[in-house]
């Protein structure tokens, strides 16, 4: 099999970039005043109402600011939130040896999980993680699987940001009958300021409606760009073939 070493954390947290960090993706840039939507999905107030994102945004803070402990366990956080990139960082962290001790059965269980949506570039990397791993440590992740699964896979995990976002979309003025009217919301502006956003931006039903909000995130990996990599011969893998 030929592997792909290159990209490896770095291309998932840029994946998470494009919908979420633009920041991070051109650091070379910080000076640049960020623009709606991204300062409205990047401010304090939009956060607090979306854990998987608030803990999604301290993880990669911390990732890049070489706080791998801390980031392990932000991303960890994310991930009881349904949230898939974070998901997939956790597998990566585990896989490298980073803010934990190396474990590729644990990643291989992390992977399968954050794939648990069949986003195309997350079965990759599943796949070629399962390609690696000696007969003894696939039986073990298999087994670890279903612990991880139980606390982090949708069926459970889903719920728990339905429930977040409810909550805060209910404390938004006039967002419980849908009417905002004439609403503003100030929000960070990146630069030390404020900035005023109406409030039909901010009462988008593709940031507060589950349904919406998953098709929307989701868009980050249907959009991906895409390149060829070479992953030698798929097995199949994960726990769709148990039950074969």
């Amino acid at each position: 099999m030929k592997g792909v070493r290159s990209s490896g954390c770095t291309g998932i947290l840029l994946a998470m970039a494009v919908l979420l960090i633009p920041s991070f993706a051109g650091a070379a840039e910080e000076s640049s005043k960020p623009e709606q939507p991204e300062a409205l999905t990047q401010s304090a107030s939009f956060l607090a109402g979306h854990p998987d994102l608030r803990w999604r945004t301290e993880g990669a803070k911390s990732y890049f600011d070489g706080r791998h402990e801390d980031a392990l366990k932000q991303f960890k956080r994310a991930a009881r939130h349904a949230d898939k990139p974070s998901q997939a960082m956790v597998a990566e962290m585990y896989w490298r040896g980073e803010g934990v001790a190396a474990d590729r059965a644990i990643a291989y269980a992390w992977m399968d999980l954050a794939a648990e949506r069949h986003y195309r570039d997350l079965l990759i990397k599943r796949e070629r993680y399962w390609a690696e791993l000696e007969p003894t440590e696939r039986e073990r992740a298999l087994v670890i699987g279903d612990a991880i699964y139980a606390e982090y896979g949708d069926a459970v995990a889903k719920p728990r940001i339905e429930a977040a976002l409810r909550r805060a979309r209910n404390q938004t003025t006039g967002s419980r009958t849908g009417f905002v009217g004439a609403l503003k919301v100030m929000i960070s502006d990146g630069a030390g300021g404020f900035m005023e956003v109406d409030g039909s931006q901010y009462c988008a039903a593709k940031y507060w409606k589950p349904e919406q909000y998953f098709r929307w995130q989701e868009q980050v990996w249907i959009d991906a760009p895409r390149g060829q990599v070479d992953v030698g011969e798929v097995e199949r893998a994960g726990r769709e073939s148990r039950a074969e």
